[in-house]
Protein backbone atom coordinates (compact mmCIF):
# COMPACT_ATOMS: atom_id res chain seq x y z
CA UNK A 1 0.00 0.00 0.00
CA UNK A 2 0.86 3.27 -0.95
CA UNK A 3 2.24 5.93 1.92
CA UNK A 4 -1.24 7.20 3.50
CA UNK A 5 -2.10 9.87 5.59
CA UNK A 6 -6.01 10.78 7.21
CA UNK A 7 -6.52 14.64 7.07
CA UNK A 8 -9.81 15.27 9.13
CA UNK A 9 -9.84 18.47 8.00
CA UNK A 10 -10.25 21.57 9.42
CA UNK A 11 -13.91 21.70 9.92
CA UNK A 12 -13.94 18.16 11.86
CA UNK A 13 -11.36 18.99 13.85
CA UNK A 14 -13.30 22.21 14.99
CA UNK A 15 -16.68 20.02 14.79
CA UNK A 16 -15.80 16.89 17.06
CA UNK A 17 -11.79 16.93 18.27
CA UNK A 18 -12.06 13.51 19.82
CA UNK A 19 -13.28 12.34 16.02
CA UNK A 20 -10.13 12.39 14.43
CA UNK A 21 -8.41 9.81 16.49
CA UNK A 22 -11.50 7.15 16.62
CA UNK A 23 -11.18 7.20 12.51
CA UNK A 24 -7.62 7.18 12.51
CA UNK A 25 -7.55 4.19 15.48
CA UNK A 26 -10.57 2.58 13.22
CA UNK A 27 -8.24 2.96 9.65
CA UNK A 28 -5.04 1.74 11.13
CA UNK A 29 -7.02 -1.88 13.00
CA UNK A 30 -9.09 -2.25 10.03
CA UNK A 31 -7.44 -0.89 6.67
CA UNK A 32 -4.02 -0.55 7.04
CA UNK A 33 -0.84 1.73 8.32
CA UNK A 34 -2.31 5.70 8.09
CA UNK A 35 -0.74 7.98 9.52
CA UNK A 36 -2.44 11.15 10.69
CA UNK A 37 -1.82 14.29 8.30
CA UNK A 38 -2.83 17.90 10.08
CA UNK A 39 -1.90 20.43 7.55
CA UNK A 40 -4.63 22.07 6.27
CA UNK A 41 -5.16 22.08 2.38
CA UNK A 42 -4.87 25.56 1.78
CA UNK A 43 -1.10 25.04 2.61
CA UNK A 44 1.56 22.81 0.58
CA UNK A 45 1.24 19.21 2.51
CA UNK A 46 4.64 18.46 2.44
CA UNK A 47 4.46 14.97 1.77
CA UNK A 48 6.09 12.70 -0.59
CA UNK A 49 4.72 12.03 -4.47
CA UNK A 50 2.64 9.48 -4.26
CA UNK A 51 1.20 9.84 -1.10
CA UNK A 52 -2.43 9.09 -0.80
CA UNK A 53 -4.70 11.14 1.46
CA UNK A 54 -8.11 9.94 2.93
CA UNK A 55 -10.17 12.85 3.95
CA UNK A 56 -13.77 13.30 5.28
CA UNK A 57 -13.88 16.90 3.73
CA UNK A 58 -14.98 17.71 0.54
CA UNK A 59 -13.12 20.72 -0.22
CA UNK A 60 -9.66 19.20 1.29
CA UNK A 61 -10.37 16.58 -1.50
CA UNK A 62 -10.38 18.49 -4.22
CA UNK A 63 -7.45 21.14 -2.77
CA UNK A 64 -5.27 18.26 -2.04
CA UNK A 65 -5.72 16.30 -5.47
CA UNK A 66 -5.59 19.61 -7.63
CA UNK A 67 -2.91 21.76 -6.03
CA UNK A 68 -0.50 19.50 -5.51
CA UNK A 69 1.40 17.14 -7.98
CA UNK A 70 1.69 13.78 -6.83
CA UNK A 71 -0.83 13.83 -4.34
CA UNK A 72 -4.09 11.42 -4.71
CA UNK A 73 -6.80 11.55 -2.39
CA UNK A 74 -9.63 8.87 -1.37
CA UNK A 75 -12.70 9.82 1.02
CA UNK A 76 -13.53 7.95 4.01
CA UNK A 77 -16.43 7.06 2.77
CA UNK A 78 -15.14 4.94 -0.08
CA UNK A 79 -12.58 3.72 2.15
CA UNK A 80 -15.48 2.51 4.90
CA UNK A 81 -17.60 1.03 1.80
CA UNK A 82 -15.29 -1.45 0.66
CA UNK A 83 -14.49 -2.88 3.54
CA UNK A 84 -15.28 -6.51 4.53
CA UNK A 85 -16.54 -5.71 8.11
CA UNK A 86 -18.20 -2.32 9.69
CA UNK A 87 -20.46 -2.08 12.61
CA UNK A 88 -23.14 -0.36 10.88
CA UNK A 89 -26.23 0.94 13.17
CA UNK A 90 -29.80 0.11 12.36
CA UNK A 91 -31.75 3.34 11.50
CA UNK A 92 -34.48 0.98 11.11
CA UNK A 93 -36.19 2.65 7.66
CA UNK A 94 -34.92 6.10 8.75
CA UNK A 95 -36.07 8.58 5.58
CA UNK A 96 -34.06 10.97 4.95
CA UNK A 97 -32.79 13.34 1.86
CA UNK A 98 -29.06 13.55 0.62
CA UNK A 99 -26.96 17.06 0.22
CA UNK A 100 -23.68 16.41 -2.04
CA UNK A 101 -21.11 18.47 -1.59
CA UNK A 102 -20.08 20.50 -4.27
CA UNK A 103 -16.41 20.17 -4.32
CA UNK A 104 -16.98 16.38 -5.28
CA UNK A 105 -19.49 17.07 -8.29
CA UNK A 106 -17.71 15.42 -10.86
CA UNK A 107 -17.02 12.14 -8.49
CA UNK A 108 -19.65 9.64 -8.74
CA UNK A 109 -17.82 7.27 -6.89
CA UNK A 110 -17.98 9.13 -3.27
CA UNK A 111 -21.48 9.57 -4.57
CA UNK A 112 -22.42 5.82 -4.87
CA UNK A 113 -20.25 5.19 -2.05
CA UNK A 114 -22.65 7.89 0.41
CA UNK A 115 -25.62 6.03 -0.80
CA UNK A 116 -24.03 2.73 -0.11
CA UNK A 117 -23.16 3.21 3.52
CA UNK A 118 -26.92 4.54 3.88
CA UNK A 119 -28.49 1.47 2.54
CA UNK A 120 -26.19 -0.51 5.18
CA UNK A 121 -27.62 1.36 8.21
CA UNK A 122 -30.73 0.69 6.87
CA UNK A 123 -31.52 4.40 5.52
CA UNK A 124 -34.14 5.05 2.48
CA UNK A 125 -32.90 7.88 1.02
CA UNK A 126 -35.39 10.16 -0.74
CA UNK A 127 -33.16 11.86 -3.48
CA UNK A 128 -34.03 15.18 -4.38
CA UNK A 129 -34.36 16.55 -7.65
CA UNK A 130 -30.46 17.94 -7.83
CA UNK A 131 -28.03 15.15 -6.13
CA UNK A 132 -24.85 13.83 -7.20
CA UNK A 133 -23.24 15.84 -10.04
CA UNK A 134 -26.05 17.57 -10.50
CA UNK A 135 -25.74 18.99 -6.82
CA UNK A 136 -26.39 22.19 -5.95
CA UNK A 137 -24.13 24.37 -3.54
CA UNK A 138 -25.69 24.52 0.27
CA UNK A 139 -25.15 28.57 0.07
CA UNK A 140 -22.45 28.48 2.48
CA UNK A 141 -19.51 28.75 -0.58
CA UNK A 142 -21.08 32.20 -1.69
CA UNK A 143 -19.19 33.84 1.80
CA UNK A 144 -18.05 36.28 1.57
CA UNK A 145 -18.81 37.16 -2.04
CA UNK A 146 -22.41 37.84 -1.31
CA UNK A 147 -24.13 40.00 1.69
CA UNK A 148 -24.87 37.07 4.65
CA UNK A 149 -28.96 37.90 3.87
CA UNK A 150 -28.90 36.37 0.76
CA UNK A 151 -26.42 33.59 1.32
CA UNK A 152 -28.88 32.91 4.36
CA UNK A 153 -31.80 32.94 1.55
CA UNK A 154 -29.70 30.90 -0.47
CA UNK A 155 -29.43 28.29 2.00
CA UNK A 156 -33.14 28.61 2.91
CA UNK A 157 -33.76 27.84 -1.16
CA UNK A 158 -31.39 24.55 -0.76
CA UNK A 159 -32.96 23.52 2.23
CA UNK A 160 -36.41 23.53 0.95
CA UNK A 161 -35.40 21.67 -2.21
CA UNK A 162 -35.38 18.38 0.37
CA UNK A 163 -38.27 16.38 0.15
CA UNK A 164 -37.14 14.61 3.95
CA UNK A 165 -36.67 16.81 7.24
CA UNK A 166 -33.47 14.63 8.19
CA UNK A 167 -31.30 15.52 5.60
CA UNK A 168 -27.70 13.29 5.44
CA UNK A 169 -24.51 15.96 4.62
CA UNK A 170 -20.72 14.91 4.72
CA UNK A 171 -19.31 18.37 5.06
CA UNK A 172 -19.55 20.00 7.89
CA UNK A 173 -20.54 23.55 6.46
CA UNK A 174 -23.50 21.80 4.87
CA UNK A 175 -24.57 20.91 8.75
CA UNK A 176 -25.03 25.12 9.41
CA UNK A 177 -26.78 25.34 5.93
CA UNK A 178 -29.09 23.03 6.27
CA UNK A 179 -30.08 23.88 9.90
CA UNK A 180 -30.16 28.08 9.26
CA UNK A 181 -32.50 26.80 5.82
CA UNK A 182 -34.65 24.78 8.24
CA UNK A 183 -33.91 21.35 7.81
CA UNK A 184 -32.42 18.91 10.68
CA UNK A 185 -28.61 17.95 9.13
CA UNK A 186 -27.26 14.71 9.82
CA UNK A 187 -23.37 14.02 9.42
CA UNK A 188 -22.84 10.75 7.67
CA UNK A 189 -19.75 10.36 10.31
CA UNK A 190 -21.93 10.72 13.33
CA UNK A 191 -24.68 8.50 11.45
CA UNK A 192 -21.89 5.69 11.04
CA UNK A 193 -20.75 6.45 14.59
CA UNK A 194 -24.19 6.12 16.40
CA UNK A 195 -23.80 9.91 17.32
CA UNK A 196 -26.11 13.00 16.98
CA UNK A 197 -25.22 15.75 14.53
CA UNK A 198 -24.81 19.42 16.46
CA UNK A 199 -25.17 22.30 14.55
CA UNK A 200 -23.42 24.31 17.34
CA UNK A 201 -21.99 27.75 16.04
CA UNK A 202 -24.43 28.64 13.10
CA UNK A 203 -23.86 32.69 12.27
CA UNK A 204 -21.91 32.12 9.36
CA UNK A 205 -19.60 35.30 9.03
CA UNK A 206 -18.16 33.41 13.22
CA UNK A 207 -18.23 30.16 11.75
CA UNK A 208 -15.88 31.36 8.73
CA UNK A 209 -13.71 33.54 11.34
CA UNK A 210 -13.05 30.29 13.30
CA UNK A 211 -12.26 28.24 9.98
CA UNK A 212 -9.90 30.73 9.35
CA UNK A 213 -8.29 30.76 12.64
CA UNK A 214 -7.89 27.18 12.30
CA UNK A 215 -6.19 27.20 8.83
CA UNK A 216 -3.71 30.29 9.83
CA UNK A 217 -2.58 28.00 12.79
CA UNK A 218 -2.45 24.63 10.54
Amino acid sequence: MKKTYFNPGCALSIYKPDMENKILKFLNESYGDVELHKICCQHNPKLESGSLIINVCAGCDRRFRSLYEGISTISIWEIIDGLDEFNYPDYKGLKLSVQDACPIREKPQVHQAVRNLLKKMNIDIVETEFCGKHSICCGDSLYPSLPVDTIHRKMKERADSMPCDDVCVYCVSCIKSMHIGGKNPRHLMDLLMGESTEPQISDTIKWHEQLQEYIDEH
